[in-house]
């Protein structure tokens, strides 16, 4: 059965990731990939993340994805029960993540039953497709990328930061164009959403 936890800022859901692993008896083993932010000048959010997992007592293997070769990146992703992916750059981390092929690896081991944990670009990248994220993401950075298809395992849109800064005017403005056409799903920095196969509940701290 598919099991996402879907947030916008990890450190501001600690206590509910800390009640969902103990309903959910995971292990301690948590593969961290931070490639989004390789690109962003503040990545404050990456030391915080780690510590939020340390807090909970997990062991974190970092895995940076745009730095290892395909055979590694594949092998690390197929041993892992637990994946979180970090915010940053959505372009860039979907940039990186095709030039490695794990789009389809990721998926699969979804499907097996690995759990997947995504912090706002990597809570986006579930959707089908990530191109609504312009407005807040420069896709500048991304000159690789040819396609903007996503991971296409959840019917709905992440947005995150919704009424936090930096984001209140990108957040918004992305509302406002997007609402109509697509399922947007808002996040502020203490919600999180929960995919258990076909079930989707959102969380608040």
């Amino acid at each position: 059965m598919k099991q996402l936890f879907l947030c916008s800022y990890f450190a501001g859901v600690k206590d509910l990731f800390r009640q969902y692993v103990s309903e959910k008896q995971l292990g301690k083993q948590i593969l961290f990939i931070p490639t989004a932010a390789n690109v962003e000048e503040y990545r404050g959010y990456i030391d915080e993340a780690l510590q939020t997992f340390e807090d909970l007592g997990f062991q974190v293997e970092v895995l940076d994805i745009s730095a290892c070769d395909r055979e590694t990146a594949q092998a690390k992703i197929f041993q892992s029960k637990l994946l979180y992916v970090s915010g940053g750059n959505t372009f860039y981390l979907l940039q990186e993540l095709k030039k490695k092929q794990l789009l389809s690896l990721i998926k699969e081991q979804i499907t097996d039953g690995m759990i997947y944990v995504g912090e706002s670009a990597g809570a986006i990248i579930t959707a089908k497709d990530i191109d609504y994220n312009k407005i807040m993401d420069d896709k500048a950075v991304a000159e690789e990328l040819h396609d903007t298809a996503g991971l296409d395992e959840v019917d709905f849109y992440v947005l995150p930061h919704v009424g936090e800064e930096p984001f209140v005017e990108s957040a918004q403005a992305t509302l406002d164009t997007y609402s109509d056409q697509l399922n947007l799903l808002p996040l502020n920095n203490h919600q999180a959403v929960l995919v258990e196969g076909e079930e989707v509940k959102v969380l608040e701290e």
